[in-house]
């Protein structure tokens, strides 16, 4: 047997962010994300009604792509825009009379006509915090480590050789199903070999897919060759409630849990989320399905050490608890130890937390590796 640590830690990205996401006014950021996603859902029409040209006008000046003074609409030539480009690769979209005193005017009849998308504009997340995301994974020290909200493959694997000295052996990330640059991946140490690969972006909830990223499946040979299947979630946002979205999540989540459980594997579920616990006894809502199947959340083990705040998030009450391992009964008796880890975590507030250790270096919510702790468990393998 031998010591393995297992940990879950939300990045929120590691080297460049989008702007919307800028946590210190969400009211902000909120709308220009629904904007967003209404004007690509638009722009996939195969016909553009007049009807859907005005709407996707009025959601261009929404996201200041477009401006508009005195009732005349005009492109934002802005060389930085304050939340999104829009892309056009082919064909042709829009017109802008040379009369400054007129309107641009979307000329594409339908997707045929054009070949763009809105991009949602990025800024560089805070070198300070960077180098936090990369104390704080150091200071885990998993040999199993989730993550959520990674941009991207190359940004693991530069943050892995530039900042944590080639710690992990196998870096792997595949994109799931949101186009904004929140995938989720994984790292493991020399010894932790990654044998296979499963994504579920394909799963379908009748049109639509069940996961708002993935459930991103791994099998993991630990070095005394017991076989780990590890399932890395990032569940919906609670932008505009998302509960019934999380609720099917859960679901889904647990039949391909209870599967693998069913058939003798060692099962670890663990991510964001994204909902909490109305109280320390009740399971969240929507995610409930998860702790009444065949995976017991690592809160409910006996050793598991919360501190003195038992949320993950933020302020870390208890319904900012979102980050979670759970594991199946056959590891339930491997558990020795875990605890939640907000050495890297400030939150919103404007000063210094006090119910947990920070790193000193911190002086601001800017510096800090993520507004989510991270979650460690330890397993006797």
């Amino acid at each position: 047997m031998a010591r393995v640590v297992v940990a879950s830690f939300n990045v929120e990205n590691l080297f460049a962010r989008p702007k919307a996401f800028d946590t210190s006014d969400r009211s902000a950021g909120e709308p220009i994300l629904a904007a967003y996603h209404e004007f690509n859902a638009l722009a996939a029409a195969e016909v553009y009604t007049p009807a859907i040209r005005a709407r996707m006008r009025a959601l261009l000046v929404a996201l200041e792509v477009y401006t508009e003074k005195d009732g005349v609409v005009r492109r934002n030539q802005a060389r930085d825009p304050r939340w999104a480009w829009l892309r056009k690769n082919r064909g042709t979209f829009d017109r802008e009379p040379k009369d400054t005193g007129k309107s641009v005017e979307i000329i594409a009849g339908g997707r045929g006509d054009w070949i763009g998308w809105v991009e949602l504009a990025k800024e560089s997340v805070d070198e300070v915090g960077t180098r936090t995301t990369a104390r704080v994974i150091t200071e885990v020290d998993a040999d199993v480590l989730a993550l959520v909200e990674v941009e991207d493959r190359p940004s693991l694997v530069r943050l892995n050789k530039e900042l944590l000295g080639g710690r992990y052996e196998h870096v792997m990330l595949v994109d799931g199903n949101d186009d904004r640059g929140i995938d989720v991946g994984i790292m493991t140490k020399k010894g932790f070999s990654i044998e296979s690969i499963r994504s579920n972006v394909d799963i379908k909830d009748g049109d639509d897919p069940v996961f708002s990223r993935d459930c991103a499946q791994y099998e993991i040979r630990t070095p005394t060759g017991k076989v780990l299947h590890v399932l890395v979630n990032h569940f919906k946002s609670q932008s505009g409630g998302g509960g019934k979205k999380r609720l099917r999540q859960a679901r889904e989540v647990r039949r391909i849990a209870g599967e693998l459980v069913a058939a003798r594997k060692n099962v670890i579920v663990l991510g964001d989320l994204n909902e909490g616990q109305p109280s320390l006894t009740t399971p969240a809502r929507n995610l409930k399905d998860l702790f009444d199947g065949p995976l017991r959340s690592c809160y409910d083990l006996k050793g598991f050490d919360t501190g003195k705040r038992p949320g993950t998030f933020d302020s870390c009450g208890i319904r900012n608890r979102l980050d979670y391992v759970l594991v199946s009964s056959s590891l339930q008796r491997r558990f020795t130890a875990g605890h939640v880890f907000r050495k890297g975590l400030w939150g919103t507030r404007t000063t210094r937390p006090t119910d947990w250790e920070t790193y000193p270096e911190m002086t601001n919510r800017n510096q800090q590796a993520s507004d989510h702790a991270a979650v460690v468990v330890e397993l006797d393998l």
